[in-house]
């Protein structure tokens, strides 16, 4: 039970505990599709074809989390399947997923959990072939001034959102993500400094391992 809810908490502070969505691998969502009208499919066209342009980005984010609390880091992707929350001190926390894994280091207790990327949100930014229009997931998507919002559900029997993203319009970047967890919980995450098609050490995604434990010896 211990390492189950070290893993639950980390993920929910990231944001990324929304389980299962958009990511397409072992959802349960009824397989009817809503009818988007004209403009709402060219906005979803245009959201799904930045997002499988992108190879890597980079990019500073500010996270509100439900207690009311802020923490702050840097974001880094490499598509498909490469990303990593890298949290500022005092956080302990840090989050690398790949090979289809979210492992969550906890350097605080020296602990590393792994789950799979399809419990979480993440598989809208990391999937291959990305169509908003064709995921049963995708409830709509509101087209404003300067911003194209797109609400999603997660879960089964679930008929309202749980998550919210928002990207800019009419020059499509992902600009934050709000989702609210089981409780009612809702944890902000906001992005800047984004920057994309850079080179990206392929280091930082490796797995992490646990700190080895020195012991002193006998003398």
């Amino acid at each position: 039970m211990m390492k189950t809810t070290r893993r639950e908490f980390a993920l929910r502070a990231a944001g990324l505990l929304a389980v299962p969505l958009l990511s397409g691998a072992g959802q349960m969502l009824p397989q009817r599709r809503i009818e988007f009208n004209a403009e709402q499919t060219a906005d979803l066209n245009a959201i799904s074809a930045w997002l499988n342009s992108i190879t890597t980005l980079s990019a500073d984010f500010v996270q509100l989390n439900p207690s009311g609390t802020m923490a702050q880091g840097t974001f880094t992707l490499a598509r498909p399947g490469r990303l990593r929350f890298e949290y500022r001190p005092p956080s302990v926390i840090l989050i690398v997923a790949t090979g289809g894994n979210i492992y969550v280091r906890n350097s605080r207790v020296n602990s590393v959990d792994r789950t799979s990327v399809s419990d979480t949100p993440l598989g809208l930014l990391l999937g291959d072939n990305i169509d908003l229009k064709r995921n049963p997931a995708v409830l709509s998507v509101e087209h404003k001034p300067d911003a194209l919002v797109l609400h999603a559900r997660s879960g089964t029997n679930r008929l309202t959102e749980n998550i919210v993203i928002t990207f800019s319009s009419p020059q499509i970047q992902l600009k934050q993500w709000t989702v609210t967890d089981i409780q009612g919980g809702k944890t902000g995450v906001a992005l800047s400094n984004i920057k994309t098609g850079i080179p990206v050490d392929d280091a930082l995604f490796a797995v992490p391992m646990k700190a080895p434990i020195i012991r002193k010896g006998a003398g």
